[in-house]
């Protein structure tokens, strides 16, 4: 059963066992390898980087993103999930247990299970929080569960948080705990900026979960309104979602249907192309975010972000800068934002230019891995 429920668990070992004895060992938990998220990207990027080469680095796969399961199926695997990482941490010893979880309800409560047998079996505990809400607003009144919530993350060794604004929080709720920012990273190459910003249409484009708090539905009322000046611009959309259908509807009604095209989901070369045929990366989110892989492609292809001032967004882009913040749920102070940059086609330059600079020098893969062997090695991890 075990093998059959967590193959990657054992396969993704194999490669190491050989040629590797010496690296000490470390289990990453997280989303399937394969699933579309944030958490399966960082976990892809980890055992891409060199910190593989370091560290003997496996999986094991927690949650249902990126599995085909029925109703008894997903019984079967909440049941028997937590015995199966028991099992593995008594087969493979790994030195460090690095849990990627988020403080959304479903992950907190599913992790726990996870944390504990990990203490219980006196390993050392990487807690990474992907985003989600702050922990003294986690629980809103309830004193009893919040007391829970603080007891959960002190049973950690260090918490790893992506925003400077959530490391303000979390020392407030744990006082003395071990905290540290760490960013997340793209896999981004030096590329030259398309030179025709200066004029012609722009070119708008949101690329990610279609859902109505993502600010999507503000961006295309923003175009309506933009259009309605007689401005000449286009918004693709790439992804999918629960709002996708009402969104066309919406984007039907408007009138936007030769200003608004729908891509579907794009990967590899196909995204990277939707990236630098856009001027503005329009996002005006109100979502609890931790640090959106979209931001720093835009940013890395030259598409301009206008967004909102929300999770780790403001230590990466400064207004006038890198990009423009807008409050959410405000299309018209979007449209104002966007017109600015289309009336001024030598700012939204100089802004694709710093802020391509800016992730190119800040958000790379080799700094994440730099980042996390230290973090291993300050826990006793030997690399």
């Amino acid at each position: 059963m075990y093998a059959g429920i967590y193959p990657q668990a054992i396969d993704e070992l194999q490669p190491f066992q050989d040629h590797t004895r010496m690296r000490q060992k470390v289990l990453l938990l997280g989303t399937a390898m394969n699933a579309v998220s944030g958490v399966s990207t960082h976990l892809n990027q980890l055992f891409g980087s060199e910190l593989s080469g370091r560290f003997k680095l496996f999986h094991f796969q927690v949650g249902s993103e990126g599995r085909k399961e029925n109703n008894l199926q997903k019984l079967v695997r909440f049941a028997f999930s937590p015995v199966a990482f028991l099992a593995l941490l008594l087969r493979h010893r790994p030195a460090i247990v690095h849990l990627n979880t988020s403080l959304e309800p479903k992950s907190y409560w599913r992790d726990i299970a996870y944390l504990l047998i990990a203490r219980l079996l006196e390993r050392k505990v990487v807690y990474q929080v992907h985003g989600g809400a702050l922990p003294e607003e986690f629980f809103a009144d309830n004193k009893l569960l919040t007391g829970l919530l603080r007891w959960v993350l002190k049973q950690s060794d260090i918490v790893v948080l992506l925003a400077q604004m959530e490391l303000k929080a979390y020392r407030c709720f744990l006082p003395g705990q071990r905290l540290e920012v760490i960013a997340n990273a793209i896999d981004a190459a030096v590329t030259e900026l398309p030179a025709d910003r200066q004029a012609g249409a722009l070119h708008l484009v949101y690329l990610g979960r279609i859902v109505a708090n993502k600010g999507i539905f503000e961006t295309v009322e923003a175009l309506a309104l933009l259009a309605g000046q007689g401005r000449e611009l286009h918004l693709t959309v790439a992804g999918s979602g629960p709002d996708e259908e009402r969104l066309q509807a919406r984007v039907h009604e408007l009138g936007l249907d030769k200003q608004v095209s729908f891509r579907g989901s794009v990967f590899g070369a196909d995204k990277n192309r939707l990236w630098h045929a856009g001027h503005i990366f329009a996002f005006p989110t109100y979502h609890r975010e931790g640090l959106p892989y979209a931001l720093l492609e835009a940013m890395a292809a030259g598409a301009v972000p206008i967004t909102t001032k929300t999770g780790a967004i403001p230590d990466v882009m400064q207004d006038g800068v890198h990009g423009l913040f807008v409050d959410a749920q405000d299309a018209a102070g979007l449209a104002g934002a966007i017109a600015r940059l289309d009336d001024d086609r030598r700012t939204l330059a100089d802004m694709a230019e710093a802020g391509q600079k800016r992730v190119l020098e800040h958000y790379t893969v080799e700094r994440l891995a730099n980042d996390f062997a230290r973090v291993y090695e300050s826990l006793g991890a030997k690399g």
